[in-house]
């Protein structure tokens, strides 16, 4: 029998905690690397804070990077509508962005026309505002520009229009290298089936979607949802379209888990698609605070993201 003395036997045991130490810093390394996209975060996730005038545009990709440690940022043009063709203002954001080490990534355009708008001279007048976009897009280093499909009509008269608005938007954005990407964004759009029969008309390398985890409810009433579509379903049939997904969040349990969308589930969808692009952190809860939100989005994806 072989005996230890109380020093042999601390050092043994100092010896084993730095390797079991060493051995979690290492799976900690592992856990961390083995996440298959990226993170960005959605200016949208902080509009409270935005259009309480708290925090402005500008400010955002130093706070991205600073407060949430995230390298990526998609913008909002509702938060600088105006500035679309301001070199000066842009300039500023650019060199801001490059100073914290922040990618450009997206700007999602509101406001500026449903592009499956029926009226020929309505709908081309939509496609022609987001050229500005497209090109504000191309100057800050963004790849794509989030726009809307909606019109007033039947699914199928929507369908024909869009296609036909997504073509000449697709064209022009083409000759700059930038993607144009419909979100499912209520209405027709957030119909899986008909979002993606959309883009097999349209048929362009750089016309794609933005599957929304949260955005699948069709119609609205009474402030609520009357109509919805089958989020895993829906991501399913807009996958082998997507540029990027958007990680919605709500509500949160005492685990960490979103209480609306499985991640676990959604993330194994997204996975199976041979997805590995950017997964978009778009919190808009309000238990939590915005700040907080995002932090518990970006945790569940860090930690769901590595097991499915």
């Amino acid at each position: 029998m072989m005996h230890f003395s109380r020093r042999d036997f601390l050092k043994k045991a100092g010896a084993t905690a730095l390797a079991a130490t060493t051995i979690t810093d290492l799976l900690a390394d592992s856990y961390a690397k083995k996440l298959w996209f990226d993170i960005s975060l959605a200016e949208w996730s902080l509009h409270k804070e935005l259009f309480a005038k708290k925090l402005t545009n500008l400010d955002f990709p130093e706070l991205a990077r600073k407060e949430f440690g995230i390298s990526i940022v998609e913008y909002v043009n509702q938060f600088f509508k105006d500035k679309a063709e301001d070199k000066t203002y842009l300039a500023d954001l650019l060199k801001r962005s490059k100073d914290n080490g922040v990618t450009n990534n997206l700007i999602m355009i509101d406001g500026e026309g449903g592009l499956g708008e029926l009226d020929a001279a309505v709908r081309n007048k939509a496609v022609e505002n987001h050229y500005k976009w497209v090109e504000a897009a191309k100057y800050l280093g963004c790849k794509t520009i989030r726009v809307n499909a909606f019109g007033k009509g039947s699914n199928e008269e929507i369908a024909k229009a869009a296609v036909e608005g997504l073509g000449k938007l697709g064209e022009f954005a083409k000759k700059t290298g930038i993607n144009v990407i419909v979100e499912n964004h209520g209405g027709s759009s957030s119909n899986g089936q008909w979002l993606s029969g959309v883009m097999k008309q349209v048929n362009m390398k750089n016309v794609g979607t933005l599957p929304d985890f949260g955005n699948f409810c069709i119609t609205r009433k009474d402030g609520g949802c009357a109509e919805s579509y089958d989020r895993y379903q829906g991501t399913k049939e807009l996958m082998p379209f997507a540029k990027g997904v958007s990680a919605k969040t709500y509500d949160f349990d005492e685990k960490g888990n979103c209480i609306e969308t499985d991640y676990t589930k959604i993330l194994k969808i997204v996975k199976d698609s041979g997805f590995k692009g950017i997964a978009g952190i778009e919190y808009e809860g309000s238990k939590l605070s915005e700040y907080d939100g995002i932090k518990a989005t970006k945790a569940l994806l860090e930690r769901v993201g590595p097991t499915v």
